[in-house]
């Protein structure tokens, strides 16, 4: 009897368990990061102790563009997941990618999201300044543009607070060290527990 008790427990508990899945690049994979420390691990301790029973699937792949990521999002939608965070383009610009390109990819990810019935939050990325100002407001104007016209949440800057600090920062400037992810994660686990309440 109390072993049936049990697994019936364990199975009304993994029913209400939220599936997020971290869609992105290497800001999502934790490139160079202790295991511990990366940002779908860290996200899924900050959402529990806001009360949100959240299981946490990193989907980033380090180096991926948003051609990347539209090509191989079926197998993360595969976990049925509730929620998706989208933290892709980054690399996009590092690479010159042009704007128009990376827009049509996201706008191909955000609508396959939707069209699966899960709930997009979109990490908002801004361009390096040295590639000039005509590519960083085309590039910039990406994100805000896709939300508004998918009704989607947006998180401005997945990097705020933390971008151009070195103390925040691996030795290559670009990538988080554990501060800095601790930092990310305490300004998007609200967003996200919001989000997520919000779908329920």
């Amino acid at each position: 009897m109390l072993s049936l008790l049990i697994a019936a427990t364990a199975k009304t508990q993994a029913a209400d368990e939220v599936t997020v899945v971290a869609f992105g690049d290497s800001l999502t994979a934790g490139y160079g990061l202790d295991p511990r420390d990366v940002f779908p691990v860290r996200l899924e301790h900050a959402l529990r102790e806001k009360g949100i029973a959240a299981r946490v699937i990193n989907a980033g792949v380090s180096g991926d563009t948003t051609a990347g990521g539209l090509a191989r999002l079926d197998w993360s939608l595969s976990s049925k997941p509730a929620v998706m965070i989208l933290q892709l383009g980054g690399n996009d610009a590092l690479r010159g990618v042009e704007p128009t390109t990376t827009r049509i990819n996201l706008d191909a990810i955000i609508g396959r999201i939707i069209d699966a019935g899960v709930t997009v939050v979109l990490a908002g990325m801004y361009a390096p300044p040295n590639l000039g100002d005509a590519y960083v407001r085309e590039f910039n104007a990406i994100f805000p543009e896709l939300a508004k016209e998918h009704d989607i949440r947006l998180y401005p800057f997945f990097l705020e607070g933390v971008a151009a600090k070195p103390e925040y920062n691996q030795g290559d400037g670009i990538h988080p060290n554990r501060h800095g992810v601790k930092i990310i994660v305490d300004r998007f686990a609200p967003f996200l527990a919001d989000a997520i309440r919000a779908r329920y």
